[in-house]
């Protein structure tokens, strides 16, 4: 029996389409317990309005699930990306900064309020695609 030495082909295409997850942080500080307020930290989130941009890996899902009833993220389209980076990042010195600072909605927020979920009417918790057109309420 010959053994091949079978390397796992590198796909392309999964690297450029991987997804990018937007979390934007909804609710305030106060009465925040530790362990949440400490997963908020480390995703950077420190106030209202903040938004981060990661790359949608098992350990980001876990965090954010954690959080989820502070937080609304969904899956960001590469032109919104853009217009953040371009209107709202930060640079300090030579590299932007990891969170985008975001006004509050045009029009506000959902009917329901900042305390329901999005399936319920409300801001809280994943929303998908429509991530962006809530981003584009808030540059």
């Amino acid at each position: 029996m010959e053994t091949e030495n079978k390397t796992p082909e590198i796909n392309e295409k999964n690297e450029t389409t991987k997804t990018k997850l937007a979390i934007i942080r909804i609710r305030g500080t106060v009465g925040v317990r530790k362990d949440i307020k400490d997963t908020l930290e480390m995703l950077k989130l420190h106030n209202k309005h903040f938004c981060v941009v990661y790359d949608s890996t098992p350990s980001i899902t876990g965090m954010v699930k954690k959080i989820k009833d502070y937080v609304t993220w969904g899956d960001i389209s590469d032109d919104t990306h853009k217009k953040l980076i371009e209107k709202r990042g930060e640079k300090s010195g030579d590299e932007l900064k990891p969170f985008f600072r975001l006004h509050p909605p045009r029009g506000g927020f959902e009917r329901k309020g900042i305390k329901t979920s999005y399936t319920l009417g409300g801001v809280l918790g994943y929303r998908g695609k429509k991530i962006n057109d809530l981003i584009a309420k808030m540059l």
